[in-house]
């Protein structure tokens, strides 16, 4: 990784850092440092992070590191995957910039965000496309793959990913620490395959994998 300050991964842990390297290559590292900075210049003025998580070494640790954990759970192959909430670009964008032959839509309502996520998707080049609509109202083919972070409730969450997943398609979501109470309040409404992963920057926090899903009858 790349010394010095402002949003290079150097100024990050050695832990984090040695996480992030043995997941990315360097020309992905490069393109992340560019996201990171765009990050940081944007949320001085639409709020993109958390004040709290605005320095250059949370936002490594507490976003991108969060959002590539995911990585080993991404299906291989090329295709469309859709990204619910996308806000700053997490997990949609880091995704994005780490799996270049996946096509992301990243779906989000709100105008500012929606611009931030077309910014960078010019400036970085990314494969990914921005439909600024309200999940509900997004029209699209389904995907093999839809992805959340930091979104809604789980049995909400699966209300929206629903109609956007393809059979035979898994949802990655990144979830807090009552990932548990939510599987348990989702399994009212909903069948499914859940498997939970431990998270690597937040203990007690966990990524759901969420495949075979269906409305309970």
């Amino acid at each position: 990784m790349s010394g010095g300050g402002g949003a290079s991964a150097g100024d990050v842990s050695r832990e984090t850092r040695e996480r992030i390297e043995a997941l990315v290559s360097r020309e992905t590292l490069s393109r992340l440092e560019a996201f990171a900075a765009l990050i940081l210049r944007w949320t001085a003025r639409i709020n993109l992070v958390s004040r709290k998580d605005a320095a250059p070494a949370e936002i490594w640790n507490r976003h991108i590191l969060d959002s590539l954990q995911m990585l080993p759970l991404v299906p291989q192959g090329a295709f469309r995957a859709a990204d619910l909430g996308s806000g700053g670009g997490l997990p949609g964008l880091v995704l994005a910039i780490a799996r270049p032959e996946i096509g992301f839509t990243l779906i989000e309502s709100d105008r500012r965000k929606a611009a931030f996520l077309q910014t960078a998707i010019a400036e970085l080049k990314l494969n990914a496309t921005v439909l600024p609509v309200r999940i509900e109202q997004a029209r699209l083919e389904p995907s093999p793959l839809v992805t959340a972070r930091a979104l809604a409730a789980l049995p909400v969450l699966l209300g929206y990913a629903a109609p956007l997943l393809a059979p035979g398609g898994v949802c990655l979501f990144l979830k807090g620490r009552g990932a548990d109470a939510e599987l348990t309040a989702a399994a009212e409404g909903w069948q499914m395959r859940a498997e939970r992963f431990p998270s690597q920057t937040d203990a007690g926090a966990a990524i759901l994998r969420i495949s075979e899903l269906r409305r309970a009858a």
